[in-house]
């Protein structure tokens, strides 16, 4: 027996990524993934890394009439984040699809009763996450509380983000060690091992105030610049040959009895760039070039918007192996 999963707000279909990572691909015929999506650039990308997907357009016209065994969405979050413009669950235009959701999942269920859901979304205010939850567990009958996993522990990439699904969760891995520094394209220099949260409109670039104020839009920093913002060409410990950028905020203070132990700033000029393309791509953990085929402002939204890939399939691995 085959595998049919249903993927609402599938994007560039990074879902599908995480089956095929765990070894589940789509023909279409045995194994049949169907997408419900509306932006065109991320289908056509989904269209040329798994040309059998089957679209079935917006959420809000999506009846099911088939049989489901896993039922995956991230609806939008612009309205529910602390970043974004907050106008709530229930008034926001965008995050007001969650309820969509609630009803396709009703549906499912009443052809499937033991479809397994996997839904994604941004830490937001306690009302809005449990409001999501006791939906969840109305419609799926059973208890339903967030797994907040920090995407860290897979990429290079500081990513925080709620899941409830209705299975055991295996338990977070043990960090990978992968950092920043090791998926730059170039010889840029890093000031921190994981990356900011990528988001959708990371295309707009980064500046520096942003991202030593705010912790906003990672960028790297050019050799010939600065960066932690860089070391001092002193003897000793590396504590006290770090040098800091004016635009953050000073280490702690010590006795400083000596030995330059003293903060350290940086005051010429600094060299950075935005991460590109293929590097945001690694921190999500797609392969490399999995958005091609559109713009790079595309291809940016698309990848900030979207899941991180190993995180997905490490919560879907117990239920595809049947360890639930």
């Amino acid at each position: 027996m085959g595998t049919t999963v249903l993927s609402l707000f599938d994007g560039a279909s990074c879902t599908q990524q995480a089956f095929k990572d765990l070894g589940v691909e789509f023909d279409g015929v045995t194994n049949k993934y169907y997408a419900s999506e509306i932006d065109p650039y991320p289908i056509k990308v989904t269209q040329n890394r798994f040309p059998a997907t089957q679209q079935l357009g917006c959420v809000k016209s999506v009846k099911v009439d088939f049989w489901v065994d896993y039922l995956t969405m991230g609806s939008p979050c612009q309205d529910l984040s602390f970043s974004g413009y907050n106008k709530g669950l229930w008034n926001g235009e965008r995050s007001n699809l969650f309820f969509e959701g609630i009803r396709i999942i009703a549906e499912a269920r009443k052809i499937n009763p033991d479809v397994k859901v996997l839904v994604e979304n941004v830490r937001m205010k306690k009302e809005y996450q449990q409001a999501m939850t006791e939906a969840l567990e109305g419609v799926l009958g059973v208890p339903m509380q967030p797994v907040a996993i920090n995407s860290n522990k897979w990429t290079a990439q500081n990513r925080y983000r709620l899941y409830w699904f209705n299975w055991n969760y295996q338990g977070d891995v043990e960090d990978k060690g992968i950092v920043l520094k090791d998926i730059l394209e170039d010889n840029c220099i890093t000031d921190r091992d994981k990356a900011h949260c990528i988001d959708a409109s990371y295309y707009k670039g980064g500046n520096l105030r942003s991202y030593f104020l705010k912790n906003r839009r990672q960028i790297v920093f050019s050799p010939d610049g600065c960066a932690q913002v860089g070391e001092a060409d002193l003897k000793g410990h590396d504590i006290i040959r770090r040098v800091y950028s004016d635009a953050g905020k000073s280490p702690t203070l010590t006795t400083m009895t000596g030995g330059n132990r003293q903060p350290k700033i940086y005051i010429g000029d600094m060299k950075y760039r935005k991460l590109s393309v293929r590097e945001c791509e690694a921190l999500q953990g797609l392969p490399m070039d999995y958005t091609s085929g559109v713009s790079n402002t595309r291809r940016y939204a698309m990848i900030g918007n979207g899941f991180t890939v190993p995180v997905i399939s490490h919560i879907l691995q117990p239920a595809i192996e049947g360890s639930v």
